[in-house]
Parts: structure tokens; sequence; C-alpha cells
């Protein structure tokens, strides 16, 4: 006898042959011989005595063809198997208009989901194809039937659902050293460890590139001048060894010279030994920026992914004071500040540069003439922003100046925010660790459904009555996709889990991962905290005290709630202020169709991201530091604080530091600086110049607009989808 029946999305449900019944009926219906219910009930009776205790739905209907194919009434089989046909058909309709869209390359927010890949090309349509297909396969088979209504519902978001099959994490801060010092094997090919800074930096991009595609998220180096810094001496040395060979003489002696920094210097009146460090020192620095140039090249040439983007790639430097972490700094930052190809600006790595009092932020310290560099860098170019290791939930008492892997106590972020700290579970560090994945929750829409209450007060205890249910589901699916993740084997990350994940190293070929993923951190994140406010109380965070105070309370609540789980399920959870591309406008639009147009939450096409006063608020920098900053400690699992700055700033680095002035002042976390910047489409040719229609180089009409998206750079606006781009046109600037 049947007792359970599979259903397509994996749900087992109680047998009901009235079910068979009234489907038979109705394609009895549909013929001129009209309805048999005795023979329908027959029919599901002869079913229901199957041997089998569990069928599929599917097997179920093959049945009835088969039973009704034996009947009197096989007319009645045929219009059955058409109706069969027809559902199948409805099912896939929708699937079936999006995959026409790729095929059309139709500029749409499903084409235009992420702004760094190009879903035009062959393997981007490729991508889309199986990111399309893989979520419906995610809805129907692996998520729990209350996780999947909230979902659909729109009260949560599983981000990358895409990759939730393949059991993949989500990023790394690369232990750049093991791989430096030890070498890598990738696919079919391996390599030595590095003896020189060209080999060191082509390691890097290796590194990254391969890991990649072991990940769904973004690659980051957490400590860049520190791991190369050894090879600029060894390049030195090799420069010392090669003068040698020339003129004949040994400078073997000269191999651990102090030499304060490596800065190129005229050699006319220098003799003996003095000359030949200083050559070789003119030497070395050539061969450093020639390795950071090529570096920064291959992060914005060489393809991940089946080949359709770019590592989406993050370095972390700054700290280091030794001459060689300095010279590692200053020609990343001249290559930088030069541009690659015609000048451009190199979208990736997402460059950070580690603020810190005492080396590299006030006037006395080792390292200010290079963090007066960066400024007058990200003036020019956007790159690097700026993590404040001063802040006090970045502060760690661990770090001394002394220690020489003193960068492992150095918060390091990624990406457009993603920041992985603290640690239950192991060591406190950023290095070898990363997020395994993260869920975001619509809190406007809790908002919205609370507005029903027209006392404040029971209209704001409903609203967390609602969003600790939010919260605990959303804990629930992160446990589950843990717990998918964890069975994945060592071998599926040959890379990753060779050492560079924290603890992976021991692990055997066909290990699961168990063990070692706990050192990562599971994200609760959240968007549109200004239209929730506004919702709640009338007014955003940037207009109204009242609704700072509303906004800090929610967000601690979250942050202390989601560190509760900590315990419940014995993971890594943190808070995250998410950086919203798609889900800004996916989010709006569920919202809209199901409540219509409510002035100042649904009115517009996107939901402001994260704890961010609005983009079309207008306020001063200081206003908006003092207002945004008060939620980083909350969000320990990444923030952004950003500026946006008037006209050319290119020649004004002074009002870069003092962006950064204000993250010291006010507590922020993370910041970064959005200006004006051209960008001509045909040859790469860019300025600053408002109103730029026509290129001066290549005298092309194609111009386009460099902008950040969520945080890191899109070379053309022409890949935003409508969400973003609405929230583009509605900046406005600082001042």
């Amino acid at each position: 006898m049947i007792k359970n029946v599979r259903k397509r999305d994996g749900r087992l449900v109680e047998f009901n042959n009235q079910k068979i019944v009234a489907a038979i009926l109705k394609a009895m219906s549909v013929t001129d011989a009209g309805e048999d219910i005795v023979l329908a009930a027959q029919i599901a009776d002869v079913i229901s005595k199957n041997e089998k205790e569990q069928m599929s739905v599917e097997e179920i209907q093959d049945c009835v063809e088969m039973e009704l194919m034996k009947s009197p009434r096989k007319e009645v089989a045929k219009k059955y198997i058409a109706y069969r046909n027809q559902r199948s058909l409805a099912r896939n309709a929708k699937s079936n208009e999006i995959f026409q869209e790729i095929i059309d390359a139709q500029a749409n927010d499903i084409t235009r989901e992420n702004a760094n890949m190009n879903a035009d090309t062959p393997a981007g349509m490729m991508m889309k194809f199986a990111s399309e297909s893989t979520k419906s396969y995610v809805d129907s088979c692996l998520l729990s039937e209350d996780v999947r209504e909230a979902v659909a519902k729109g009260y949560i978001h599983i981000h990358d659902k895409d990759y939730y099959p393949t059991k993949s994490l989500t990023c790394l801060q690369h232990p750049l050293d093991e791989i430096l010092e030890h070498g890598l094997k990738a696919g079919h090919g391996e390599s030595r460890p590095a003896k020189r800074i060209e080999t060191a930096a082509v390691l890097a991009c290796i590194s990254m590139e391969t890991v990649q595609n072991e990940m769904h998220g973004g690659q980051a180096i957490p400590a860049f001048d520190y791991y190369l810094a050894p090879y600029v001496r060894k390049t030195f040395q090799e420069e010392l060894k090669k003068l040698g060979e020339y003129s004949g003489k040994d400078y073997s002696h000269l191999n651990e010279a102090k030499i304060d920094d490596y800065i190129r210097r005229d050699l006319t009146g220098l003799q003996g030994d003095e000359r030949a460090i200083q050559y070789c020192v003119n030497q070395t620095v050539g061969r450093v920026h020639q390795s950071m140039e090529a570096f920064v090249h291959n992060m914005n040439t060489i393809h991940s992914r089946g080949g359709n983007q770019v590592v989406f790639s993050s370095i972390n430097y700054g700290t280091d004071t030794s001459a060689e972490g300095r010279c590692i700094i200053r020609e990343i930052l001249n290559t930088t500040y030069e541009g690659v190809g015609n000048g451009s600006t190199a979208i990736f790595p997402i460059q950070i540069w580690k603020k810190k009092r005492g080396v590299s932020y006030l006037p006395e310290d080792r390292n200010y003439d290079l963090y007066k560099f960066a400024c007058k860098v990200t003036a020019r170019r956007f790159f690097p922003n700026f993590v404040n290791l001063d802040s006090s939930f970045n502060k760690d008492d661990a770090w001394k100046e002394d220690d020489p892997k003193r960068y492992m106590h150095e918060v390091a972020t990624m990406g457009c925010r993603t920041r992985v700290y603290s640690n239950k579970f192991g060591p406190k560090t950023s290095v070898g660790r990363g997020n395994l994945s993260f869920t975001t929750i619509n809190i406007v829409r809790i908002a919205i459904e609370a507005m029903s209450e027209p006392d404040k007060e029971r209209r704001i205890a409903k609203f967390f009555d609602k969003l600790d249910w939010a919260l605990d589901i959303s804990a629930k699916q992160l446990n589950e996709r843990f717990d998918f993740q964890k069975t994945a084997l060592k071998k599926q990350f040959p890379l990753l889990m060779s050492g560079l994940w924290v603890g992976s190293e021991k692990l055997e070929e066909c290990d699961t991962i168990e063990r070692v993923m706990n050192q990562g951190t599971l994200a609760i994140g959240f968007i549109g905290l200004a239209e929730c406010l506004i919702a709640l109380c009338g007014k955003h965070h940037g207009e109204s005290e009242e609704a700072q105070e509303l906004g800090l309370r929610i967000v601690k609540h979250m942050s202390e709630r989601i560190e509760g789980y900590c315990e419940t399920y014995q993971h890594n959870f943190s808070c995250f202020a998410t950086p919203a591309e798609g889900l800004s406008g996916r989010f709006t639009r569920m919202d809209k169709k199901k409540f219509g147009v409510i002035r100042g939450i649904t009115d517009k096409d996107y939901y402001t991201n994260s704890s961010h006063i609005p983009v079309y608020f207008k306020c001063s920098p200081q206003h908006k530091a003092q207002i945004e900053g008060a939620y980083h400690k909350y969000e320990g699992a990444g923030h952004i604080f950003y500026v946006e700055i008037d006209g050319d700033a290119t020649h004004n680095p002074e009002a870069i530091m003092r962006i950064v002035d204000l993250m010291d002042r006010y507590d922020i976390g993370y910041g970064s600086v959005n200006h004006n910047r051209n960008r001509c489409l045909d040859c790469g040719y860019e300025d600053a110049k408002e109103g730029l229609t026509e290129c001066p180089h290549c005298h092309g009409h194609n111009i386009d607009t460099l902008q950040r998206i969520t945080g890191y750079l899109v070379g053309t606006t022409n890949r935003w989808n409508s969400g973003k781009l609405a929230e583009l046109k509605d900046r406005v600037v600082h001042k």
C-alpha cells in the first residue's frame, strides 16, 4: 500500500487517492462521454494498492496512464497525457523565458545581476543558464519548507544560491606566505617556491585565480606588503650577484647591507660599496615596479569561473615598516596611480590601506609619507580604500610592534566590506579564514507589515517580533547550508584545502571538510534600514535623532541575537551590513507588487544599502560619518562608509585625508571615497572633466562614468541592473 508521495520539490506528503480521482475526472470532463466517477475510483483504488510504500508524483501519474489505457476509456488517457504535458510546459515556461532573454543578450536585471560579469559572452551566457537552472533545483530539493516560503515571500534572500549545490565556501584571506615558501600545485602544473619578486607577484595572481574557481566569493591577500617584502631583498641580492659577475668582484658581503629605503637615486659621486648598493637598489626598484605592473595587469585580465569573470580580488597593505615592505607599498601605489593600458583605472584588485596610529597615519609615523601618497592615489584612482585598525572593534591587544608576524593580529577586509576576524573555534585572525555563506533579511517588508498598527510603540513591538522570526529562520537556513557544505571532501578544493584554509593541511584527500569549516563565519545581513525607519517612525536616521536611536536599537538587537546563535548552533555567526547589488531592486519590486507605492519606502526602484543614509539625502561628510559610524561596531561581518565628493579630486588628496580623519574620529571601521571620473569605452582614456562628450585621445563619443556599485568599481555602468542605475541617478555630493 502506498503511504507517502514524494513531491517534485522533494517533500514527502501523505498519499491521498482522492487526488487521483479528481485528476481522472478532469480529463474525462473534456471528452464526449463525460465523467465516470466509478471508473475513476476503481483506478485510484488499484494504484493505492501498489506494493511500494513510497512513490513519486511522476510514478503515480505513469500508473494512471497505464490503467486508463487498459480501461474502456482509452481516449481519456490521451487527454490525461495532454494535461500532464501542459502542466510540465507551464512549470518550465518561466525558465524558458529567462533562457530566451539570455540567448538574446537582453540587458535586464537577470543578465545584469552582477556588474562584474559579462553575461553577453558565451562563457557568461553558460554561467547564467547554469545559475538560473540551479536556483530552481535549490528551491525544490535543498531548502526546508519554512525557509523556501520565507524566500518566496521576500523576507530573506540566500546569497549565491546558484552555488549552493556545489558546497563551495564564499571567500578567503590568502596566507600567501604558504604559497611563496612552498610553491603550489594547480591542475596539471605546479610551481617551485619563489626566489625573486617577479615569481612572487605571479604566484600571488595564480593563487587567487585558482582558488576563485574553488569558491563562489572574493579572494584577498591580508598582508600584501609583508608577504612580498622578503622577495625584494632576494631580488636585491640577485642584482648584487649579477653585478659581481659583470665586474669580476664579490659583493656577497653586501647581501645583508642595511638599507633604510629602496629609493632610486643618481649614482654620480658614489664610490665602492655605496655605489654598488645604490646601483642594485635602483635595479631592484625597477624590477619591483614591473612586477607590480604585471600583478595589476594580470588581476584585470586573467579570467576565472569558466572564463567570463576576472578574479574578484583585494589586497591589504600599509603597516610593514621595513625598507622592503615600504618598497612594495610604494610601487603598488605608483603602478595604481599611473594606471593600466592607456592610463585607465584598474578595477581590480580592490586595494585597502591599513590605517594605524604609530605606524601609518600620523605625521611622525614611519609610513606617513606612504599614507599621504595613498591618499593622492585614491584621489585619482578611487583606491586604496581605508581600514581603520584603530577603531574600538578592530584593535587587538596581541599586536606587538616588534612581532615580525604582527599582521596576524591586524584586521583585513575584502571586496565591498567583508570582515572576518573574531573566532570562537580557533585563532582570532583574518588570515586563512573567510565567510562560509550569508543570508540577508528584508527588514523593510517587516516594517511595512507593522505599519497597520496605529500606536507607535505597538508598531515597533510588532516589528521586533517579526524580526526575531526572520533572524531565527535565517540562522536555521545557514545552519542547514553548513550541514550540506560540511559533507564536501578535501579533494574537491585542491588548493584551498591544501593548507590555505586554517587547519586544512591536516586533512586527508577523502576526508570531509567538517573539521575545519567552523574556522569560517556565517553572516546574517540586512537591507534598507532607512526605508524601515521611515515605515516605523516617519523619518530615516539621517534626518531624525529619534530614527537614529531606533535604528541603533534595531541593529544592536540583531547583532546580539545573531551572536547568540554562536552558542545555539556552535558556529561563528556575525551581523553583516549587506552590500546589495541585484538584491537592492529585487526586494523593492516584490514589496511594491504586494503593498503598492508607499512614499519614501517603495516609491524608488531600490532599497538603501544596509545602514547607510539614503543616497539622495544631502548632508555633510561629517554628519554622514557621525550617523553611519555608530553602526559599525554592531556589524562584525562587514560594513563600509563612503563619501561622494565633488569635481576633480586628482589634485586634492587633502580631501581624502579629511575623510580618513572622520573615520578616526567616529570609530568607523572601513571607508572609501567616490568622485567623478570619465572613461572612454573605446580607448580607455580617463579624465575628471564635467560634461565630457568627446574623448580627447581617440575623439570617440562612447563616454561612460567610472563608479563604485556597492564598494567595488565597474568599468562601465552598462552592466548595472535597473535598481543600481536608479540609485546612481539619485546620488548626491556630500559637502
